[in-house]
């Protein structure tokens, strides 16, 4: 398997080492990505809930930047187990403190009244570049992106506008880009479920900054994840294609906010994704302390 993505499942496939409480591990990468602690958190509470129950919701909330250096506990409260409705809550510890937490509910299977929206048109994955080797195009001149260009490795992620996080003109606050695992993963929803987490906070707090001049703004601000929620509409496969569809209706009082739809290839929608971000102007001076 790819070593990359091996080495994401592995920090997904979190340690049991008490009743309700888990550890994870981290990448080396001096940086704790926001959509790591988010996917071991689901797979933390997951492993707590009866299998007839599907995760349908998330609300989290990151609170402090975490300690690349330093696992991660999670201790998972079994908030409510009915017939229909499951919920958890988990807090995400480090040095004692918490750093994020995250409610989640989780339903079994009824039929329904169905509606969705519409896919957007737009071109398919294979008349696009890979983000790799555009990343790979960029490093030559601007080697800091190569601190977060390695997930790409394992993640296979196409701009339809071509628009990446290096990217320096202003643009219309939406994109669109096609993503999924490199390779076929084992037949475990709640996996699947994890890595769409995990590949829902890459490259979603940019759009909110397309307007501004994208890299350019981006050297002028502190940016991190303030929020982040998912809506689980069906079921789905990180292993097929995906289209992830953002648009950021609102940026302003330092924050920006960005929502997200998931379309499988036959145009059926299996996900809704929203963040808001910071997004706080720093001078010179507070720059290089």
């Amino acid at each position: 398997m790819n070593q990359v993505l091996k080495d994401i499942l592995e920090l997904l496939d979190v340690e049991r080492i008490e009743e309700n409480l888990y550890r994870g591990q981290n990448h080396p990468t001096e940086h704790v990505f926001g959509g790591q602690v988010l996917a071991q958190a689901i797979a933390a509470a997951t492993r707590t809930v009866q299998p007839e129950h599907n995760l349908h919701s998330i609300h989290a909330y990151f609170l402090r930047a975490g300690d690349w250096k330093t696992p991660i506990l999670y201790e998972v409260d079994r908030i409510r187990d009915g017939r229909s409705f499951s919920t958890r809550r988990v807090v995400a510890i480090q040095h004692g403190r918490a750093i994020f937490n995250l409610s989640s509910s989780w339903h079994r299977q009824e039929s329904s009244l169905a509606h969705a929206a519409p896919m957007p048109n737009v071109l398919p994955p294979e008349c696009l570049r890979s983000d790799l080797d555009l990343y790979r195009e960029i490093a030559r001149e601007r080697p800091e992106v190569e601190r977060y260009m390695f997930r790409f490795e394992a993640i296979d992620s196409r701009q339809v506008e071509n628009l990446l996080m290096a990217n320096e003109d202003p643009h219309p606050p939406f994109k669109h880009t096609w993503l999924k695992a490199v390779e076929p993963l084992p037949d475990t929803p709640g996996l699947h479920q994890a890595l769409l987490a995990y590949m829902s906070d890459l490259d979603f707090m940019s759009t909110s900054m397309l307007p501004h001049g994208g890299r350019r703004i981006r050297e002028q601000i502190y940016g991190a994840s303030l929020d982040h929620a998912l809506w689980y509409h069906r079921p789905v496969r990180a292993d097929e294609w995906l289209l992830f569809a953002k648009s950021s209706p609102h940026a302003g009082g330092s924050r920006g906010y960005v929502k997200g739809q998931f379309f499988d290839r036959d145009g059926n929608l299996v996900a809704t994704a929203a963040q808001e971000c910071l997004i706080r102007l720093i001078d010179a001076e507070q720059k290089s302390a």
